[in-house]
């Protein structure tokens, strides 16, 4: 049995440097709520083994190291992103307020609300801040903090705290899960919190993920689904997760990406 728990926990901590790219034996800790030094023992297991890296007082799998994490997610599944963002664009008129939370595809729908003008956002995202800050005379507050050096986020009490003060029309979310049963999941305490100060400051809550998060679990339960409103993606969802879906009222939008000739 011991030894099922720490083949569980190393597969947790892959899955979870995966995600971010790079992570601290601190982050790793916090997100998994264990002691460093249980996080330093399953490290140096995974470094004897070859299934992580030690760079610059970070953990990173092999594979991703020389290329930047968050640029390689971008990638990712591009054009499912770039469908779902242009879809839920049609939800937001000139001068909406709203809160977007990091993520890639909501970078990605960032970039295409530049066809809005006048809109009120608040985000954790550096990146979404500078796509929108200088176009069309929107305002945007960005939450403070400690930025994360993967994708330049802010997390912890300061950005929940700063998030709490507004109140606007919708908020737009991403998530690293969605699971029929457990429902929306990420993959880091810190930003599931985040998100969830960002849905319960909105009138409408949206989801933006792609097919490729469905029927997964992560490592924290982001809400119930009767917590959201809608969800866009690019594929319908397995029979389990749309009756879930459909139980809670979510209004469900897929948005099929171009097909390649």
């Amino acid at each position: 049995m011991k030894n099922h728990k720490i083949s569980v926990r190393l597969g947790q901590i892959m899955g979870l440097i995966a995600q971010q790219g790079t992570m601290t034996v601190a982050e790793l800790a916090r997100a998994m709520a264990v002691s460093e030094e249980t996080i330093r023992r399953d490290a140096r297991l995974l470094e004897e083994r070859g299934d992580v890296l030690k760079l610059h007082g970070s953990l990173a799998l092999p594979h991703h190291v020389g290329e930047a994490p968050y640029e390689r997610r971008m990638r990712e599944n591009a054009e499912a992103k770039r469908a779902i963002a242009r879809a839920a664009v049609g939800l937001v008129e000139d001068g909406d307020s709203l809160i977007i939370d990091t993520g890639t595809t909501t970078s990605i729908f960032a970039q295409e609300l530049r066809s809005r003008r006048g809109l009120t956002v608040v985000t954790n995202s550096s990146d979404i801040a500078r796509t929108l800050a200088t176009v069309n005379g929107n305002r945007v507050y960005m939450a403070g903090g400690e930025l994360k050096a993967d994708n330049g986020a802010a997390f912890g009490p300061p950005a929940v705290e700063f998030i709490s003060r507004f109140r606007v029309r919708h908020s737009f979310i991403s998530i690293a899960a969605l699971h029929a049963v457990d429902g929306p999941m990420d993959m880091a305490f810190e930003e599931a919190e985040l998100a969830r100060m960002a849905l319960s400051r909105s009138d409408s809550r949206i989801i933006l993920s792609d097919a490729g998060k469905f029927g997964r679990t992560a490592l924290v339960k982001l809400c119930a689904f009767s917590e959201i409103n809608q969800l866009f993606t690019d594929e319908m969802p397995p029979a389990d997760l749309a009756v879930a879906l459909g139980k809670a009222g979510v209004r469900l939008h897929v948005a099929r990406p171009p097909v390649q000739g």
